[in-house]
């Protein structure tokens, strides 16, 4: 039980010198394209505030658009040629909660504006409605040729303390509009996806000395036991066919990174120490993790096979919350009294840059496709969700409204929300 709440200190609380260079998270505003929103008359009076925001922040979190936050109102059947804006784009849009949710929208372009794109959105359940939101903004996205944005239609899971060994499991979409509770009761840690459809996730539950590793369907909620440790046990990384996973261990009060392959536990590492929140590197042929063996938490990588430990980061004293997509690697590092900064570095280099300056920032995450990380931001007013866009050099901050936070992934690459 001690070394049990010791690693989970290690990975919640130490997530808890000035950077030479701060990277720049605003594009050049003329490489960006101008968009102007118009609400249409027949929509739902009572929600038109919150559409409008949801498109205001899809917009900027892609990177891709300067939109122009003076939304109008019209009619629907609007003709283009009538359209005043001098936006390259006017996105036209109608949402309605008749049954469930509906959005229907137009989109024109150029100057005089011709229609490039129409299209319907609907879910059943109108709690569901910001992913009608996100997905037009990912097509609209698509339509213009920009680099693809529709990890802004994934699922995240995040779990949070909600009292003594008790934590809720809650899946919501990227900007935290939409939450819903999936699991609650007892001490559930360490949620994680199981596959790239976003079927199925992974998690840990503790009930007096032993931990069970669990993966639960969220439509069936059918629940299979994957394995079972005293100790420690969390599954911090999955393969990209999803046959494999890392995992932490502690059968023996000594937490190691393990593999989980074909029914078969394998372990990697063997410290008197500490060795946790193992990571896939470099196509799957080494492990990337965080280790007290320099004598505070720092990052290291291994062979898939096990053997050699070579050290990674050579940057801070204390650095931890690690994340990779292929040879990319991203960590938190503690610089000084209550400030956390994110740093991007590569297992084939040692070229470090940092991605955040100031504050509390914890628990990056690469999306599917290496090209955006999330992670949270905390300060005096609460936790803020963030987002950096690497492709488009652009980031964007949401309230998130959640503390007490455990973990959280948004791995995935599906496009079946809806």
């Amino acid at each position: 039980m001690r070394i049990f709440l010791f690693v989970v200190l290690l990975l919640n609380i130490l997530l808890a010198d000035k950077p030479d260079a701060v990277l720049k998270i605003e594009k050049s505003v003329d490489s960006r394209a101008k968009i102007s929103i118009m609400a249409s008359n027949d929509s739902d009076k009572r929600y038109i505030k919150k559409v409008n925001k949801l498109f205001i922040s899809d917009f900027k979190v892609s990177g891709h658009f300067l939109v122009d936050e003076n939304i109008t109102t019209g009619s629907y059947n609007v003709i283009a040629d009538s359209i005043k804006s001098k936006s390259l784009y006017t996105l036209v849009y109608k949402y309605t909660t008749t049954h469930g949710a509906s959005l229907d929208i137009k989109l024109f372009k150029g100057n005089p504006k011709k229609q490039v794109l129409h299209k319907n959105y609907s879910v059943s359940r109108l709690e569901k409605s910001p992913f009608l939101v996100h997905k037009a903004v990912s097509d609209i996205n698509n339509v213009a040729k920009f680099t693809s944005i529709d990890w802004i239609n994934r699922y995240v899971l995040l779990d949070r303390y909600i009292g003594a060994k008790e934590t809720e499991i809650i899946l919501a979409d990227y900007s935290f509009t939409y939450q819903k509770t999936i699991m609650k009761g007892g001490l559930n840690l360490f949620p994680l996806w199981a596959d790239k459809k976003q079927k199925e996730f992974y998690y840990s539950n503790y009930k007096g000395d032993n931990l069970t590793l669990y993966k639960v369907n969220i439509y069936t909620g059918k629940r299979d036991v994957i394995v079972k440790s005293h100790g420690m046990l969390a599954c911090s990384d999955v393969s990209k066919d999803g046959s494999k996973l890392l995992l932490t261990m502690a059968p023996n009060s000594q937490p190691d990174i393990y593999l989980f392959a074909n029914g078969a536990t394998k372990k990697l590492t063997n410290f008197s120490g500490i060795d946790v929140s193992g990571k896939f590197a470099d196509n799957e042929s080494s492990v990337v993790f965080v280790s007290n063996r320099l004598g505070s938490p720092n990052i290291f990588k291994t062979s898939i096979n096990g053997g050699a430990v070579s050290q990674l980061v050579f940057h801070g004293k204390n650095n931890s919350s690690v994340d990779t997509y292929n040879t990319q690697v991203v960590y938190s590092s503690k610089e000084g009294r209550g400030v956390f900064n994110i740093y991007l570095t590569d297992t084939s280099s040692s070229q470090t840059r940092p991605l955040t300056s100031g504050g509390i920032n914890q628990f990056p995450k690469f999306s599917y496709d290496g090209k955006v990380l999330m992670y949270i931001k905390r300060t005096h007013s609460g936790n803020s969700i963030g987002f950096i866009n690497l492709s488009a050099n652009h980031s964007e901050l949401f309230n998130l409204g959640i503390d007490r936070i455990q973990s959280i992934d948004w791995w995935g690459e599906s496009d079946e929300v809806l």
